[in-house]
């Protein structure tokens, strides 16, 4: 068995999906005037003196907390499917559906919310390992319920996923510094490969 690991944000898009999508639910606008307000937290993240998953919930709370689940899940799917292709890097499908084409396992590990990337994977039949918003009560509290899906814990979370030890040929495929640890796993490792 031969597994195909991508990263998404960068790697196969364009632009980070995270922006894209809070642009998409609530408008050009509404995200411009929230990243002003959000602004000290944002230069604390780019300053390193917030982790990055505090930095998310942050942004997650600012524009999400107490929206209704079913809600956002709608937008979310809207999304990932007539949205989502604009962002989307043809080489890097194109490799996608070579390693499918050739039997490989493909599965993307993201850091972004698994909300807005099911649908897209779900049609283009890769598994995914994302990070998971916290629910209760049928609203979103704009905290995180898994770790997120950077660094380190990509590769944790492909261990939880499957036995790494099973596959006789790893590829994997990144961008950042969030991605080292994964690329780190791989025999084939490639990175900004598709930035060309």
């Amino acid at each position: 068995m031969i597994l195909a690991i991508f990263d998404f944000d960068g790697t196969i898009t364009t632009k980070d999906s995270l922006a894209d999508f809070i642009q998409y639910a609530i408008g050009k606008p509404g995200y411009y005037f929230g990243l002003v307000v959000l602004s000290p937290i944002l230069i604390a993240y780019k300053l390193k003196l917030i982790p990055n998953y505090l930095a998310k919930e942050k942004l997650i709370s600012y524009f999400f907390k107490g929206w209704s689940d079913l809600d956002f899940q709608t937008i979310s799917d809207k999304y990932s499917l007539k949205r989502m292709n604009r962002i989307i890097r043809e080489n890097a499908l194109k490799k996608i559906k070579w390693h499918q084409k050739q039997g490989h396992e493909v599965v993307i590990v993201s850091a972004s919310m698994e909300n807005w990337l099911k649908k897209w994977c779900d049609y283009h039949k890769v598994a995914l390992i994302a990070t998971r918003l916290e629910v209760q009560n049928g609203q979103i509290t704009g905290k995180l319920a898994t770790k997120n899906c950077h660094g380190i814990e990509k590769v944790n979370r492909l261990n939880e996923w499957c036995k790494l030890s099973e596959y006789s040929e790893i590829y994997a495929y990144g961008n950042s510094s969030g991605d080292k640890e994964m690329l780190s796993i791989a025999d084939k490792a490639y990175y900004k490969y598709f930035n060309n």
